[in-house]
């Protein structure tokens, strides 16, 4: 089995972005669109012509776009933690996994989905993020505890100060 038969497994395979956007259109039109993806093309002056002029210039909302199909429309089990960070059109669907019926939408579940989202990013941002609760900083250094007072290593200007200071 090779890798070229399982990319022919891809729902993406051979469907064009207009095709794309026109199937999820006619299917769940514009307004479950933006409430489950959150793009504007899709809210503003909503059209099919539109709204692929923006995917085509912007690469993280066609692959928002392109998952949402895959995982909505088709109904294929989620992808896995490899294959989190592939674009969807470069995933590789196993044999056993065949596209579905297209998920149930609505908009009340689209504004459920959204008040998760908003309760984890808050809860995020209040623990300073997946990092700090690591014990990291943004630069993967280990933080130490501030209330021991400032030391060398967490003193920014240290490098720059006269040794005559110290």
């Amino acid at each position: 089995m090779s890798d070229e038969i399982n990319y022919k497994n891809n729902p993406l395979n051979g469907v064009g972005l207009k095709a794309l956007v026109t199937e999820l259109v006619e299917h769940y039109g514009f307004e479950i669109l933006h409430a489950y993806l959150n793009l504007n093309c899709f809210k503003t002056n909503p059209s099919i012509a539109s709204s692929i002029k923006f995917l085509k210039k912007t690469d993280w909302a066609r692959e928002k776009v392109e998952a949402f199909y895959m995982y909505q429309y088709k109904s294929l089990p989620p992808v896995s933690s490899e294959e989190f960070h592939i674009p969807p059109r470069d995933r590789i669907v196993p044999d056993d996994q065949k596209p579905g019926e297209p998920a149930e939408l609505s908009l009340e579940d689209a504004e459920k989905q959204r008040e998760k989202r908003e309760k984890k990013a808050t809860e995020y941002s209040k623990g300073g993020g997946a990092r700090h609760n690591k014990g990291k900083n943004t630069r993967g250094q280990h933080h130490q505890d501030s209330s021991k007072g400032p030391t060398k290593s967490n003193d920014p200007w240290a490098r720059w100060r006269n040794k005559s200071e110290d």
